[in-house]
């Protein structure tokens, strides 16, 4: 296709109208979605899930098998398995998020469901409740901040927050 039969093609596409953004600025915020990442908090819940679990298992030992019960979800799984209301929008802002922005998030939430899952074979290896209790508190040590850093991705803050923040400090 010829560089003119190009940018007539581009040109024949309507550009979506300042009510149509608007619009769909509003039905993401509604859904509690952010509508300059397209991502949704409520997908750190299933992290928080893990992490709280984590945390009961120095006082109260037993809780690692629930711990171990626990199963990684992608973005897209928690939603359809979530009882969310705008779960499939969730899910079409999250395919149309931003490459760059998505794959920030995923590679943190990849870095959190390996280190979830690491812990998760340690426990089970482990025979004494004085090692499952370090295990887990190590591994709040690591998801938490991780938790903080999607959440700042989610909200806009980008990596990049994270660095100047560290640099700064």
């Amino acid at each position: 296709m010829s560089s003119m039969t190009l940018q007539s093609a581009h040109s024949a596409r309507p550009a979506p109208s300042s009510a149509d953004a608007d619009a769909r600025a509003a039905q993401l915020v509604a859904a509690n979605i952010n509508p300059k990442t397209g991502l949704a908090t409520d997908y750190l819940n299933h992290f928080n899930e893990a992490i709280m679990l984590l945390e009961m298992i120095p006082d109260l030992p037993e809780c690692f098998e629930d711990f171990l019960e626990w199963q990684p979800l992608s973005y897209a799984e928690h939603f359809h398995a979530s009882n969310f209301k705008a779960r499939d929008l969730a899910i079409e802002a999250y395919d149309n998020a931003d490459p760059s922005i998505r794959a920030d998030f995923d590679d943190i939430t990849s870095n959190m469901t390996s280190i979830l899952n690491a812990v998760g074979t340690a426990m089970r290896e482990a025979k004494q409740d004085r090692t499952r209790s370090a295990l887990a508190e190590q591994a709040v040590g690591w998801v938490k901040p991780l938790v903080a850093r999607a959440g700042g991705i989610i909200n806009g803050q980008g990596v990049e927050a994270d660095v100047d923040y560290i640099m700064a400090h």
